[in-house]
């Protein structure tokens, strides 16, 4: 495990399992909302974030937490493990709750709400993302070590395995 993307619903944990995978391995770790947004709650433009992204890539080792599922395909092809948080869909609003005024190193400013349009998007990634994400570990998975985790009790478990 050298080159790992840790993947899923908004709320699910992805940020503090990933953190975690960090603190254990001591592979270094890329939020890529870190890369994708800026303080002032602007975003970088999709050129530079590729160009950003697959300078990333292209190093030895390391964790990749986060979705944007334009760029999963191309994380695919260069990650040697996967980290699939597929959790039941109150568990992921009831994670994006939780994490409301609290400062995160995963993301450049503080949730004062759950904005709508995200709380949507957590409400529709079982059916809109999921399949897709599925879809793409067929496709690209063969040869990958692909650990999918469906509670956050079954992804502790690997942890404290390794």
């Amino acid at each position: 495990m050298k080159r790992s993307i840790v993947i899923g619903s908004p709320g699910a944990g992805k940020s503090t399992f990933a953190r975690q995978l960090r603190d254990i391995t001591g592979l270094p770790l890329y939020y890529l909302d870190m890369i994708w947004h800026l303080p002032d709650r602007t975003n970088i433009t999709k050129n530079e974030f590729d160009k950003r992204l697959k300078d990333i890539l292209n190093t030895d080792s390391w964790i990749i937490d986060g979705n944007y599922g334009r760029t999963i395909e191309m994380r695919l092809k260069y990650c040697d493990t996967v980290f699939f948080l597929d959790y039941p869909l109150e568990v992921c609003l009831t994670g994006a709750k939780a994490r409301i005024g609290k400062k995160r190193e995963e993301i450049p400013w503080v949730e004062e709400e759950l904005d709508e349009e995200f709380r949507q998007w957590i409400i529709d990634f079982p059916e809109i993302e999921l399949p897709q994400i599925y879809e793409l570990l067929e496709q690209y998975g063969e040869g990958k070590e692909i650990h999918i985790f469906r509670s956050r009790e079954d992804a502790n478990k690997y942890l404290e395995r390794i």
